[in-house]
């Protein structure tokens, strides 16, 4: 087992010999997932006896590490145990990504891949973000968007490179067997919006995403 050594360094805290000097001062790691174009962001973090600092975001590194992006308005969400929020995404030609973390609490964050023609139609990623871990999550235009919230309250961000369009607003039902989402809360503890109760289920719905189009232009 390889055995780590903290430094302090300067004014934000931490650093780890023995790691190389470029992953010292990298400021993100990009996971990728199973569904191409859907990233994992962990942020570097510094500590020290004072508390933590960490850079939540840096459109430098974004736009080389994962796409160059224009996020352009930024939403807050403060939601109880047991409450959904989805599948929702906007259709063209104001179809949004979306950055998202959990900064206070713990959610199950989901993206569902609904652009006709994709090879991984109708498949989904799920991630768990928290105040704990900082992880912040990726979700690019052509897929549905949802959470479930995990502890008692949750504080939720998102960015979106796409202004709000109420006319353009789309949705597939959460509760979706086909879907095979585990959401981690019970059914008799969720709590829906009237809504988000109304949307479509997958098979029944024509998404108005192609994989082959693309919804960047």
């Amino acid at each position: 087992m390889k055995i780590f050594r903290l430094e302090v360094v300067g004014e934000y805290g931490i650093m780890i010999s023995g790691l190389s000097r470029k992953n010292q001062y990298r400021r993100m790691e990009i996971i990728k997932t199973e569904i191409d174009g859907v990233v994992i962001i962990e942020p570097r973090i510094f500590c020290d006896e004072r508390g933590y600092f960490f850079e939540s975001f840096s459109q430098l590194e974004f736009d080389e590490k994962v796409m160059p992006i224009n996020f352009v308005q930024d939403n807050e969400s403060m939601s109880s145990y047991g409450v959904m929020r989805g599948l929702h995404f906007q259709k063209m030609p104001y179809t949004q990504s979306k950055l998202v973390r959990c900064v206070k609490g713990a959610v199950l964050d989901v993206a569902v891949d609904i652009r006709k023609g994709s090879p991984t139609y109708g498949q989904h990623v799920a991630v768990e973000l928290s105040e704990d871990n900082h992880r912040q999550f990726f979700i690019p235009r052509g897929f549905a968007h949802g959470f479930s919230v995990l502890t008692e309250i949750a504080v939720f961000q998102y960015k979106c490179d796409n202004f709000y369009a109420p006319q353009a607003d789309g949705g597939i039902q959460l509760i979706d067997g086909s879907l095979g989402i585990d959401w981690r809360i019970p059914t008799n503890k969720v709590i829906l919006s009237e809504k988000d109760l109304k949307h479509p289920l997958l098979a029944e719905y024509d998404s108005p995403f192609d994989y082959n189009t693309n919804l960047y232009k």
